[in-house]
């Protein structure tokens, strides 16, 4: 079947035949495209032909006992492939939370598995009626375009926007396991680190992260010789202390992402002498759309009330709810 140019269309065309078309492509074969629809197969080929008017071109051989895909047909099946998944999941999620109190966050990765997912059930518990979706990304959202009611951040207070609350900042510390420690002659001082295996970001000295690198620790040591026994790269900071759980160096880490395993005794700080102060805090930002929902300012509360408990395990004074709001 061949189209002339003047059947070429300029307006996108409507959607109503693109199951169909997935459905023909994937199985090569109309009866079979018309079962699984529940449709005759006439009625698939009308929709096929339809559709192949208004792309203005073929896209299926017709042969006596089977099709095939053109090149355009090919193209098309990909798009399609990717798109219909999409729109599904998009209409179950909107249909299992009609009705339903939910409150959509995005954050990076590793604040997401080391502070924010092991206190969440303390939230689900005290409001069961309020479903939380969670996006884990290192990609900083556009609040005013993506449907996304709360943000949480990291970064200079500098870099962040009008109306972001300060949660807490971070000190970076030397930790490992306990028994790594007890297994080895004992730290005494800065030099003393050199004996281990350290652990780090593997981008830190291609990124903005400089801070977080163990050549900074040793340089304000005025220990810029210093070389350890191996050096242990991960991508991300959940992965560097995980590490350091299983006893396998020493990790200079992040002291509000490790409250807890330093409360509970799973990592031990081996020099707290020599922590080192962080230019970057940790901030929540609620979207403009979301403000006035009383499930927001719920969710929003929990968060403040936790950071209270972060700021007061890792000793930080004085105390930022009176001082580090933004307007």
């Amino acid at each position: 079947m061949q189209y002339s140019q003047t059947h070429l269309r300029s307006r996108p065309i409507s959607a109503g035949h693109l199951r169909a078309f997935e459905a023909v492509a994937r199985h090569l074969n109309f009866r079979a495209a018309a079962e699984e629809m529940a449709l005759t197969q006439s009625a698939v080929s009308r929709q096929i032909q339809s559709l192949e008017e208004e792309v203005g071109v073929s896209l299926f051989l017709r042969h006596t006992r089977a099709v095939e895909l053109t090149s355009a047909g090919a193209q098309l099946l990909l798009a399609v492939q990717q798109a219909l998944p999409r729109i599904d999941g998009a209409v179950r999620q909107i249909r299992q939370s009609a009705g339903r109190k939910s409150v959509s966050l995005t954050t990076f990765a590793s604040f997401a598995s080391m502070w924010l997912i092991p206190r969440l059930e303390a939230f689900q518990r005290d409001n069961p009626d309020i479903d939380i979706r969670i996006d884990a990304t290192d990609t900083a959202l556009d609040m005013d375009l993506a449907d996304i009611d709360i943000a949480l951040r990291y970064g200079p207070g500098e870099n962040m926007p009008a109306g972001s609350i300060r949660l807490f900042g971070e000190n970076l510390t030397p930790v490992a396991s306990p028994w790594l420690i007890k297994s080895n002659p004992p730290i005494k001082s800065p030099a003393d680190i050199a004996r281990f295996t350290l652990i780090e970001a593997g981008d830190a000295h291609r990124t903005h992260l400089e801070w977080l690198t163990w050549r900074r620790w040793f340089d304000v040591h005025d220990l810029q010789r210093a070389q350890p026994k191996r050096w242990l790269y991960f991508n991300y900071a959940y992965q560097m202390v995980q590490a350091a759980l299983a006893g396998q160096g020493v990790v200079l880490a992040r002291s509000s992402l490790i409250a807890e395993s330093l409360a509970n005794g799973d990592l031990v700080e081996v020099l707290p002498q020599n922590r080192l102060d962080s230019p970057m805090s940790y901030w929540l930002l609620v979207g403009p759309r979301s403000t006035q929902r009383p499930e927001i300012q719920a969710f929003r509360d929990w968060l403040e009330s936790q950071a209270a408990v972060t700021r007061q395990t890792i000793g930080e004074v004085p105390d930022p709810d009176t001082i580090d709001q933004m307007d």
